[in-house]
C-alpha cells in the first residue's frame, strides 16, 4: 500500500490497526459487546453515529450505554504559541478533564465547519459577530467550530472556543458540561441546521427560530402548500422522490425546469435542466435521488429579474433589512451573480410587494432571527423563487 500511496507507514499502520478493530467489534451483536471494547473504541476515535451504523442501531442507544458506563467527552487545552491561558479545547476520551467551567450567563454558538459551495466564508463573518455582540451584552461566547482557516476559530474572537465538528455527539458533550442558556445555529449555514432538531430533541434550548419551523421551511412541499394558503405566487413545482417520479413531473410541468437536491443552502447542486436526457443523467449521477433524498423541480422563469431579501423578524414584527437587485436574469447562483442595492429598474409597486410578502411568510413561519428570500419578477408578477432561515 505505501509502494502504490506513499502515504507515510506510520499512518497506514495506524489505519490498519482501526480496520483490524472495528473488524473484532463486528464479532459481536450490540448488546453482547462488552463494556471495556466499547470504551475502548471511544478513545480509538469511534463517533456514536459510525458505531450506530456499524451495529445497526440509533446513535441515541450508542450514547446511553456509553453514558452509562461512565464513558463522557473530557476536554483539553490546544496550546497557543506566545499566549498563556488561551481558552482553546479539544475533545478526548482519554485522560481527565481540564477545562474550567463558568458561572457566568453563556450562549453556544456554533459555527458552520469546512467551506464549501453554498456554505462559504459569509457564515464564519456571521457568526464571529454574533461572538462580539454576545460579550457586549454580558454572555460569555462559547464558539464550537472546526475549520483553522476561518476566524472564528482565532482563540481570542470568542470566551471560549471548542474546535470541534459539528455533530449531535460533540455539541451534546459541549452543552451538557458548560450548561449555556441556548445554542444559535443560523449563524452557521446548513450544518448547524441540519442537527437543530435533533438537538432539541435532546434538551438544548435552541435559540431563535424553532427547529420545527426549520424543517418546515426545509420540507418543499409543506412550504408549497403554505405559500398557496398565503396566496403568493410561485412557480409551478413538485418533489420526486424516484428517476420516474422525476420525468413524470418534468413532462406535466413542462421544460425548461430549475432542478437541485433538497435540504442544503445557497443553491447548492441547483441545475437548470432543458431535455429528458439531462434530467435523467441529473437524477442517477449528481445527486442520487431516492425517497431519502429527495429531488425539487420548479418551472424555470425564462427572462426573470431576480431580487433577494434579507429580513429580521422577532416572530411577529418583520424588519426588511436590504432588497437586492440581481444584475445577473434569474438562474444565476447569488454567490456567482452581480447585485445593486438599492434596486434600479424594479417598479416601486413590485417593491412593496415583495416586502409584504416578506412579512406574511417570517409571520407565518414563526421566524426569529435571520430570513432570506429570493424573488423573482417575470411578466409583471412578482414570483416567490427560494426561501432560507
Amino acid at each position: 500500500l505505501y509502494q502504490m500511496t506513499h502515504i507515510g507507514r506510520w499512518f497506514i499502520n495506524e489505519m490498519k490497526e482501526l480496520v483490524e478493530f472495528e473488524e473484532e467489534l463486528l464479532k459481536y451483536r450490540w448488546n453482547d459487546l462488552p463494556h471495556e471494547k466499547l470504551a475502548k473504541a471511544k478513545e480509538w476515535g469511534f463517533s456514536d453515529k459510525y458505531l450506530a451504523v456499524l451495529f445497526n442501531i440509533r446513535e441515541r442507544e450508542v450514547r446511553q450505554r456509553r453514558i452509562t458506563i461512565g464513558k463522557y467527552g473530557r476536554f483539553d487545552v490546544v496550546p497557543v504559541s506566545g499566549i498563556e491561558n488561551a481558552a482553546y479545547y479539544y475533545s478526548t476520551y482519554v485522560g481527565e478533564d481540564k477545562v474550567p467551567v463558568s458561572s457566568k450567563k453563556k450562549v453556544m454558538i456554533l459555527g458552520g465547519g469546512p467551506n464549501r459551495i453554498g456554505q462559504g466564508i459569509e457564515f464564519d463573518y456571521t457568526c464571529v459577530h454574533a461572538a462580539f455582540a454576545l460579550r457586549d451584552e454580558g454572555y460569555e461566547s462559547i464558539m464550537v467550530n472546526c475549520n483553522p482557516e476561518t476566524v472564528s476559530t482565532d482563540y481570542d474572537t470568542s470566551n471560549k472556543l471548542y474546535f470541534e465538528p459539528l455533530t449531535v455527539e460533540d455539541v451534546l458533550t459541549i452543552y451538557e458540561k458548560e450548561r449555556p442558556e441556548g445554542v444559535i445555529v443560523q449563524f452557521g449555514g446548513q450544518t448547524p441546521l441540519n442537527i437543530a432538531e435533533e438537538l432539541k430533541d435532546n434538551g438544548v434550548n435552541v435559540l431563535g427560530t424553532s427547529p420545527e419551523s426549520i424543517r418546515f421551511a426545509e420540507d418543499r412541499e409543506r412550504f408549497r402548500e403554505k405559500v398557496i394558503s398565503l396566496d403568493i405566487p410561485q412557480p409551478e413545482s413538485s418533489t420526486a422522490r424516484s428517476l420516474e417520479e422525476a420525468v413524470e413531473i418534468a413532462n406535466r410541468i413542462d421544460y425548461p425546469l430549475m432542478v437541485r437536491p433538497s435540504f442544503v443552502l445557497g443553491g447548492r447542486g441547483m441545475k437548470i435542466i432543458y431535455d429528458e436526457l439531462t434530467l435523467r443523467r441529473y437524477a442517477k449521477e449528481a445527486i442520487q435521488v431516492s425517497p431519502e433524498y429527495p429531488m425539487l423541480i420548479d418551472r424555470f422563469l425564462e427572462n426573470a429579474i431576480e431580487t433577494e431579501v434579507d429580513a429580521l423578524s422577532d416572530g411577529n414584527k418583520t424588519f426588511v433589512a436590504a432588497i437586492m437587485e440581481h444584475i445577473e436574469l434569474a438562474g444565476v447562483h447569488s454567490g456567482d451573480s452581480a447585485c445593486v442595492i438599492p434596486p434600479r429598474t424594479i417598479k416601486e409597486e413590485h417593491l412593496e410587494t415583495i416586502e409584504k410578502y416578506t412579512h406574511q411568510i417570517a409571520k407565518e413561519l414563526k421566524v426569529v432571527g435571520l430570513i432570506n428570500i429570493q424573488y423573482a419578477i417575470c411578466d409583471n408578477k412578482v414570483y416567490i423563487w427560494t426561501f432560507f432561515l
